[in-house]
């Protein structure tokens, strides 16, 4: 894997071949990663895997055609032979009169932040197998717990880089670490699984993996003996494992492919109220050691702290630079993009701002309802807002959580769900997508 300096030197070798080739314009990505990751089960090592790949993209302009073409050989001279082919590709491609690099005058100038996303640390194989082995016995030593599907523990290390022929250069390291635990509960057909996980940027502040452990644990001998609801419209409570699933679909619906190809249920919703009163969705790329941080996006633009809902109201889409040329706009600084084709738009470090209430006082008042913990399958219609997804939890029964529950759906429209959440005071910054606990009123739950 390369270091930024080199990455961007064989970038550079890159954007001077296709211009050699014949290119009017072109950008070049590289991403290059590393990782280890070890597995254990009924305290016993399964695997130990090391995985390693860097790959270059290079994306080549002919007017308003384009191509794109990728190498895993980085040699100057593969290089030059993978930006000739982007080239006679470009020459033969349709068209396209959005299609082009980011404006010019809108590249990050000067320093990209440092935002600490390598700490630098290579724990060893026999560190991560400890760690693995540390979550699975905490899981396994939860009474009721009776087998398990392991532990794990992983560390990696990536290197993005890229460079445009407009004159933008940078690149970025970061360290990732990952712990898991997943088990079973009871017997035969009443077994109950579940699990739990944790990532970091630095591997120091990666959550202890006993406490990993013995989440999973306690979460899977909860769920013995699950009943199932009537159907009915009841409140729902979304814990915060699944609640950020919700802004998910939220960011899905104000992308600008979504926006532009009209296929989107929020197409006509810009400036007006999408969610309640008090509600804010923050996207944050700047945030020290943030699981998505970045300091510049897919396109070589600043990135800046954004409230896509302020109080309530849409605010804006995420754009990169061809559907913002199409809806008449400027890009957005939201450009995501690998080394295979043409830039996305997407969010990075993402969250709901808290509420006041806490979760216990957002359910007081509930005599009958039902608290999510687990959602399955991906029943969302994108054009319409429809919402229909099979879920697991707890019922709630006068304000308190009670017996646990399978095998029901809950089915809404979006629309009328974003505008009836009502979130806790419960925020952590765990993963790349944030939310507190929520609670919706008015969803359906059909059961047995």
């Amino acid at each position: 894997m390369l270091k930024v300096p080199q990455a961007l030197d064989r970038l550079s070798s890159a954007l001077s071949a296709a211009k050699a080739a014949g290119a009017d314009a072109a950008d070049a990505i590289y991403v290059g990663d590393g990782s280890t990751a070890v597995s254990v089960r009924l305290g016993k090592l399964e695997e130990i895997g090391r995985s390693e790949g860097e790959e270059i993209g290079i994306r080549v302009f002919i007017g308003q055609r384009s191509a794109s073409v990728s190498s895993s050989d980085l040699s100057p001279a593969a290089l030059a032979v993978a930006a000739e082919r982007a080239v006679a590709m470009a020459r033969l491609a349709p068209e396209d009169k959005w299609a082009g690099l980011a404006p010019e005058d809108m590249l990050l100038k000067g320093q990209a932040a440092e935002l600490d996303l390598d700490d630098g640390a290579e724990p060893s194989a026999e560190q991560l197998r400890d760690i693995a082995m540390a979550a699975e016995d905490a899981a396994r030593a939860i009474p009721g717990v009776t087998n398990s599907e392991g532990g794990g523990a992983s560390a990696g290390r990536a290197v993005m880089a890229l460079a445009t022929s407009t004159g933008f250069a940078a690149g970025k390291p970061s360290s990732s670490y990952g712990t898991s635990a997943s088990v079973l509960a009871g017997e035969g057909a009443e077994m109950q699984r579940d699990y739990a996980w944790h990532s970091a940027r630095h591997f120091a502040d990666l959550e202890a993996a006993e406490a990993i452990g013995r989440r999973a644990g306690e979460r899977a001998v909860r769920r013995l003996r699950p009943i199932k609801l009537e159907t009915a419209a009841l409140p729902i409570i979304f814990d915060p494992r699944v609640s950020s699933s919700l802004i998910g679909h939220f960011v899905g619906a104000i992308t600008g492919s979504a926006i532009t190809r009209g296929t989107s249920f929020l197409k006509d919703a810009l400036g007006t109220e999408v969610f309640a009163a008090g509600i804010h969705i923050i996207d944050d790329p700047l945030r020290l050691r943030g699981l998505r941080s970045r300091s510049f996006d897919g396109e070589g633009l600043p990135v800046a702290r954004t409230a896509l809902i302020e109080n309530g109201v849409l605010t804006g889409w995420l754009l990169d630079a061809a559907s913002a040329r199409q809806l008449g706009l400027k890009p957005t600084g939201h450009a995501a993009r690998g080394t295979s084709g043409p830039p996305g738009a997407g969010t990075s470090n993402l969250h709901m701002a808290a509420g006041s209430l806490s979760p216990k006082a957002l359910m007081a008042d509930i005599k009958r309802g039902f608290y999510v913990t687990e959602l399955i399958g991906m029943g969302v219609n994108g054009l319409t807002g429809d919402y229909s997804r099979g879920a697991s939890g707890f019922l709630i029964e006068d304000g308190e959580l009670t017996s646990p529950v399978a095998e029901v759906t809950i089915a809404g429209n979006l629309k009328d769900m974003f505008k009836a959440m009502v979130p806790a005071d419960d925020l952590l910054f765990r993963h790349a997508s944030n939310a507190p606990t929520i609670r919706i009123d008015g969803m359906t739950i059909a059961g047995a």
